[in-house]
């Protein structure tokens, strides 16, 4: 296959930063409400009603669920199906409530491998902690930045969705004040300077935002756009990739996984289109790995496989 990397933009990307919130501030204020007074038994009760709901109304994203589970199952999924990635989804979200406020003990944590991180914070020198959708990020976000105590900041977008982003920063401003934004004429600098001071920066690489650079890989059996952008960042900063993935395990069980992806990632000049497509397909090559050992953990319901379907097909 000949690689299709660095397309200006991509109109998926579009589609996903249009899409409006479904959260307003006074819905996340009951979660909020029967997260904290009713606990968290009786809170994930009412997950079903909520999560059967958004089964009957979310239609772009019931068909992407639809579509992923297919393509990891090997055969059409049932609707039960589809309620079941709905459900453990809200579980993850339920769960942020928890773990941002500190509330650990409601959870059975495993990290797997952790020496990797060790290895790299006794060095003195940061890396970039690559994740996806696939799970929880904000079990390693809470557990590093409160529990862990390794240095960590995070590249996130928090133009999109505010409301939630509001209200999850109000529950815990020192998780929330590890964010480094995107897209301003600072990002680069802020990246370089924590980087230096031994700092981790996480990042999610399987979504495509508007005007990111992407690079075509193959995903569960299908072409599929990713962002080259955090392999263009790890070659600009010359830092090690630890990849990583939280699983919800169901019930009160997480497990965090961690991979030494690079040392250092090395574009050539004369084939950097090339050598960006290859880094970005073992990376795809990881999250189909952990999709298939974890198939209900798939968080990204946006349509990473549909590039060459047209914006009415797509609604």
């Amino acid at each position: 296959m000949t690689p299709k990397a660095f397309a200006a933009k991509d109109l998926f990307a579009h589609r996903w930063g249009d899409l409006p919130e479904r959260g307003t501030p006074a819905s996340l204020r009951v979660i909020a409400w029967i997260a904290v007074h009713i606990g968290r038994w009786l809170a994930r009760l009412l997950l079903y009603p909520i999560t059967l709901y958004f089964l009957i109304s979310a239609h772009a994203a019931r068909r992407e669920s639809y579509t992923y589970l297919k393509r990891v199952r090997g055969r059409p999924p049932h609707l039960w199906h589809v309620f079941q990635h709905f459900y453990c989804f809200a579980a993850t979200i339920l769960d942020r409530v928890y773990l941002l406020r500190g509330e650990f003990d409601y959870f059975d944590v495993t990290l797997h491998d952790r020496e990797i991180l060790h290895e790299q914070i006794e060095r003195g020198k940061g890396c970039i902690l690559l994740g996806s959708h696939l799970g929880s990020f904000e079990v390693l976000r809470t557990l590093g930045v409160t529990q862990q105590d390794f240095p960590l900041k995070v590249l996130m977008d928090t133009e999109h969705n505010q409301n939630i982003t509001r209200f999850l920063d109000a529950l815990n401003p020192r998780v929330a004040s590890t964010v480094i934004a995107p897209d301003r004429p600072d990002t680069l600098l802020k990246v370089k300077e924590s980087l230096d001071a031994g700092f981790f920066i996480g990042m999610l690489g399987d979504r495509v935002t508007s005007g990111d650079k992407t690079t075509e890989c193959q995903l569960l059996g299908a072409p599929a756009m990713f962002p080259a952008g955090p392999i263009l960042l790890a070659a600009i900063m010359h830092c090690p990739v630890i990849l990583f993935f939280g699983l919800y395990r169901g019930g009160n069980r997480y497990e965090i996984y961690f991979e030494n992806f690079a040392d250092e990632i090395t574009l050539h000049r004369d084939r950097r289109m090339d050598d960006v497509q290859r880094w970005v397909q073992r990376y795809a090559e990881r999250l189909e790995y952990y999709a298939r050992f974890a198939p209900y953990n798939w968080f990204n319901f946006y349509p990473i496989w549909d590039r060459f379907r047209t914006p009415s097909e797509l609604a």
